[in-house]
């Protein structure tokens, strides 16, 4: 696959890529178990209609059924359940009380919301998404239960899933309560990412090997801290599992500082976490420790560390604080107001109100016979311009395929199976197939394709697979052209937005180790030091989707790879600071002309860059002791 991504261009590899690792077979347990019973017992009692509305809220709530825990589970399903339920109950009263023209219009507002709100983060994005599907739903797919019912049945079908997902353990759930074994595989996987780095230091690999514990680290506070009854940790075992995360902060702060370094740390070095990692996942006591040898800041600093976490496993500890902080709503506005919100939320509703127009007018001439489902081509056009499901050209190419493959399967499938029981039994086997079909969008929506047609069928009309492909290649032309349409304001908003975030989160990290905190307030610092990391692998992720677009679109965040890549120096450098200033008070001349240098590379690469620096931002320049 690298050979043949460097053959083609970016947006092209992207469309060819998929993610890889294990089989969730919990995943698929529970879709197996949602969407098709759900449906089995409508038909049975005879109100087919109401299992096909809450069979699509449990496949609605599947695509976002991901590996985690299942505190952090109830936001990412739940939230975007009830947004999905408001947008089934507004198109649906807006799909029988008003014209073509209004219609189009309230949804096309209504599509400028729900993106500006969906650059507030992932779960924010997923609402928008379901939001917006329901919406065309509701008002386009023709059901006998008034508004308010729809909207209760789709929010229970997503809340079948969500209890399936509470209740039912894990296939092989490590030791311990089970309801936690989402939390102590992610609090493993820090003790392991750490190990991993260590191993790594000094060679080609320990800037990959970083990242990936930034990843395990943000991975492992979202799954502490999903909703809670109680603002704190309130059992025992989950006081155990934040105070063994807060454990592993000091030693991922001493491995960060090795890895500046570049100096090959000894292998029994590594042995440490390791053994940690297995404690945390079996929830057994860690046992002697080998320290390594404190013949440096960073190495002095890695062994107490350990000493502190080998304390916390055997003894208990009462740190359960996760170390990151509440976002204000005036931050949240300020995100959607901002330009990253104006832009998607220009895009999405274009978009959407577009594909509703489109699909209005060719309701009303008859082209879709007598049969009202024009609610296809604008929902595939959410899906369509999302940029979480990859770039633009990446995710047109793959609705496509997707699509064609999915209409065909489902049209030997319907000419084969007995009904309603052969669609109902499909309709289980695609909610089983989804945990596994989200890794590359065109499987995805292969999947969900057949599952939709399934439920249009079961719930009464004729098979509509082949004015699926129309539709949807109608969605793609509409996306790509609204895509590549001049925006209000500057392009890239999203990219630059994220990138701005992420060097003012670095600017307090180091404004902070290098003012009077450093030791007095280290758990304020590690809050800080997580956030600028955080914010700038969301930046990371934000400008690598930019750079696999079409040039057209891809042109408007260059530079910024080399002002993140400047940030994630200065930010591993500041760490290495903050270790030094722990050990003896004073920074070495290397620490501080690395800093310098590194805040001119900035203040260029911004100003290439096109970032705006706000006035009051520039950095400190510290002074060697």
């Amino acid at each position: 696959m690298s050979r043949l991504s460097a053959a083609v261009p970016p947006w092209l590899a992207h469309a060819l890529r998929a993610q890889r690792g294990p089989v969730p077979w919990s995943a698929v347990v529970r879709g197996a178990l949602a969407a098709g019973p759900l449906l089995l017992v409508a038909v049975l009692s005879g109100r087919t209609s109401v299992g096909v509305v809450a069979a699509l809220g449990a496949m609605l709530a599947g695509i976002n059924d991901r590996p985690g825990s299942r505190r952090a589970a109830v936001r990412r399903l739940g939230v975007p359940a009830l947004a999905g339920a408001d947008g089934l109950l507004v198109g649906s009263y807006a799909g029988q009380h008003v014209g073509a023209v209004t219609l189009t219009l309230l949804l096309t507002v209504l599509g400028l919301l729900a993106g500006a709100v969906s650059a507030v983060g992932p779960v924010a994005s997923g609402a928008g998404t379901q939001l917006l599907v329901a919406a065309a739903i509701g008002a386009g797919m023709p059901l006998p239960e008034p508004g308010w019912q729809r909207a209760l049945f789709f929010v229970g079908g997503a809340g079948w899933l969500l209890v399936l997902r509470l209740a039912l353990p894990a296939p092989g759930a490590i030791a311990g309560d089970y309801r936690f074994d989402g939390e102590r595989d992610a609090v493993g996987g820090v003790y392991d990412a750490v190990a991993a780095l260590l191993e790594a230091v000094g060679g080609p690999d320990a800037p990959g090997r970083r990242v990936a514990l930034t990843a395990a680290l943000d991975h492992a506070q979202d799954a502490l801290g999903g909703p809670r009854l109680r603002p704190y940790a309130s059992s025992a075992a989950e006081r155990r599992l934040h105070a063994q995360y807060a454990a592993a902060l000091p030693l991922a702060e001493a491995a960060t500082a090795l890895a500046w370094a570049g100096e090959a740390v000894p292998a029994r070095a590594v042995e440490g976490p390791r053994r940690l990692a297995v404690a945390v996942r079996t929830s057994t006591h860690t046992g002697p420790l080998p320290a390594p040898a404190r013949s440096a800041p960073a190495l002095r600093a890695l062994d107490d560390a350990l000493l502190h976490a080998a304390d916390t496993f055997d003894r208990g500890g009462d740190d359960s604080a996760l170390h990151t902080r509440r976002r204000t709503a005036t931050s949240l506005a300020r995100t959607v107001l901002g330009s990253a919100g104006r832009e998607y939320g220009l895009r999405v509703g274009l978009c959407f109100g577009a594909g509703v127009a489109v699909a209005q007018a060719l309701h009303h001439a008859r082209w879709y016979g007598s049969h009202a489902h024009w609610y296809w081509l604008p929902a595939t056009a959410v899906f369509l311009v999302k940029p979480d499901l990859g770039p633009l050209a990446s995710r047109v190419i793959c609705r496509a395929a997707g699509t064609v493959l999915g209409a065909v399967l489902f049209a030997g499938f319907a000419a084969l199976l007995p009904r309603p029981a052969g669609l109902v039994a499909l309709v289980a086997l695609c909610g089983a197939l989804i945990p596994v079909a989200t890794r590359h969008f065109a499987a995805q929506t292969a999947v969900v394709t057949v599952l939709v047609l399934s439920l249009v069928m079961v719930g009464g009309e004729p098979g509509a697979s082949w004015s699926r492909i129309g539709e949807t290649l109608l969605a793609c032309a509409i996306v790509l052209l609204v895509g590549h349409l001049p925006a209000l304001g500057q392009r890239g908003g999203g990219v630059r937005a994220r990138l701005t975030h992420a060097a003012e989160a670095a600017h307090v990290y180091l404004a902070h180790v290098l003012g009077d905190g450093t030791t007095d307030d280290r758990a304020g610092r590690w809050t800080l030091r997580r956030e600028a990391y955080r914010a700038l692998a969301e930046a990371r992720a934000s400008i690598d989707l930019a750079a696999a677009e079409l040039p057209a679109l891809a042109r408007h965040a260059e530079g910024t790879d080399e002002v993140a890549a400047t940030l994630e120096r200065l930010v591993d450098t500041t760490t290495a600071c903050a270790v030094q200033l722990d050990d003896n008070g004073r920074l070495t001349p290397q620490h501080t002309e690395r800093i310098t240098a590194l805040l001119d590379e900035l203040a260029e690469g911004r100003e290439r860059a096109g970032l705006v620096v706000k006035e009051g931002q520039a950095l400190p320049v510290p002074l060697a002791g």
